[in-house]
């Protein structure tokens, strides 16, 4: 696996950071998503400094997370009992043949 350092802005602050060279573009993404989702709450919401911005974006990142995570895990469950039912049609379908 090859890796890469690469440099991303977050609100006007540099981190450099060494990645697999297949994540540049989808850390590069992220680096943007959290910049402009600390405009938009500089933009709605009073604000002391660039710590409470920080703070609310990271909730918002994790609670869509876990969101996704539960959204995951029911998809994963409804497709495990969907194939135990086409293994059991599958089934009766062979011991009648």
């Amino acid at each position: 696996m090859e890796e890469l350092t690469i440099s991303v802005n977050i609100s006007d602050r540099p981190y450099r950071l060494t990645i697999p060279r297949e994540e540049e573009e989808i850390v590069r993404k992220a680096g943007e998503l959290v910049n402009k989702a600390l405009r938009e709450y500089a933009g709605r919401y009073a604000h002391k400094d660039k710590q409470d911005l920080l703070s609310m974006a990271a909730l918002e990142f994790s609670a869509n997370a876990l969101r996704l995570r539960k959204q995951v895990e029911s998809d994963r469950g409804q497709m495990i009992e969907k194939m135990k039912n086409i293994h059991v049609i599958l089934s009766e379908t062979l011991e009648g043949s």
